[in-house]
């Protein structure tokens, strides 16, 4: 069992979104219902938070400075000045924010779902710096983990519901050729964030199963992280040489949440990631 450590003691409600930002040596994470984006700084232990107006899905940093925001009604540009402004509005009723990620073009892959977790209420959107919107996967459920193989021709996503990794092929015109990498099974839990190694292995956050799992490209489990918090929400590496697996964890619905639950939890030498683009916006 790999060891593991508490990087920051916390209640958040629903963890979520870890991602190092290589600009400020900070890892940047979130309580999406708690409405907090939080930072830390694993060098000096330094801790910032700054509450939302909205629930937050995900905050990214952004290549001029400030983060750019998925917000419940939309996905807003904060400025290094703290300045706030919709990049794209679009209020659905019912609908919130969710992960989101940036792609190697520096374009924001944003997900969405209803509160309620209806089926097919949710999508999968990408938006650039300069506004343009397209909607790339219609229908999700509860849109969740993205990211990249090394080589940028690769999208992995996972729609928690159905228990599945999948994975594109992907290019400047979009994404295609949906297969499946892999299938979590009955009582493992379900997939919710995920990261990609330099070795082009997925490292996925299991919901209800308290466990990080890695994945090679070809769909084998080659290493399985537990945890004693069971709603273990993303993961990503980070620290100065990216390799300390950092993983947000949740209280939400839990009746006796363990004493970590919420917390950010961190495996150091947990293996070698892939430095994050910042949003091109």
């Amino acid at each position: 069992m790999t060891a593991y450590e508490v990087a920051v003691p916390a209640e958040a409600t629903l963890g979520e979104g870890p991602t190092w930002d290589s600009a400020t040596g900070r890892l940047i994470w979130l309580d999406i219902l708690g409405m907090r984006v939080h930072t830390y700084d694993p060098s000096s232990g330094r801790r910032t938070s700054r509450t939302t107006e909205q629930h937050v899905g995900a905050a990214k940093p952004r290549a001029g400075g400030g983060l750019v925001l998925n917000l419940r009604d939309g996905v807003g540009l904060l400025d290094p000045d703290d300045t706030f402004r919709w990049l794209h509005h679009e209020p659905v009723p019912g609908r919130r924010a969710n992960d989101a990620a940036v792609a190697p073009d520096g374009a924001l892959w944003a997900g969405t779902m209803r509160y309620d977790e209806a089926a097919g209420g949710g999508t999968l959107t990408r938006l650039t710096g300069d506004g343009d919107v397209r909607v790339a996967l219609p229908d999700v459920t509860v849109s969740n983990g993205t990211g990249w193989s090394p080589d940028g021709r690769l999208l992995y996503y996972a729609d928690t519901p159905t228990r599945r990794v999948d994975v594109f092929d992907y290019d400047d015109e979009g994404i295609r050729n949906r297969r499946t990498l892999t299938e979590i099974e009955e009582g493992a839990g379900f997939p919710d964030g995920l990261t990609v190694d330099a070795e082009g292995c997925v490292w996925v956050a299991l919901w209800d199963g308290g466990a990080v799992r890695r994945y090679t490209p070809s769909g084998d489990l080659d290493r399985v992280i537990t945890l004693p918090t069971p709603r273990t929400t993303a993961c990503a590496f980070g620290g100065p040489d990216l390799t300390d697996l950092y993983i947000t964890t949740a209280r939400i619905g839990l009746s006796a949440p363990h004493p970590m639950s919420g917390s950010l939890l961190v495996v150091p030498g947990a293996g070698k990631g892939l430095p994050q683009p910042a949003f091109a916006g």
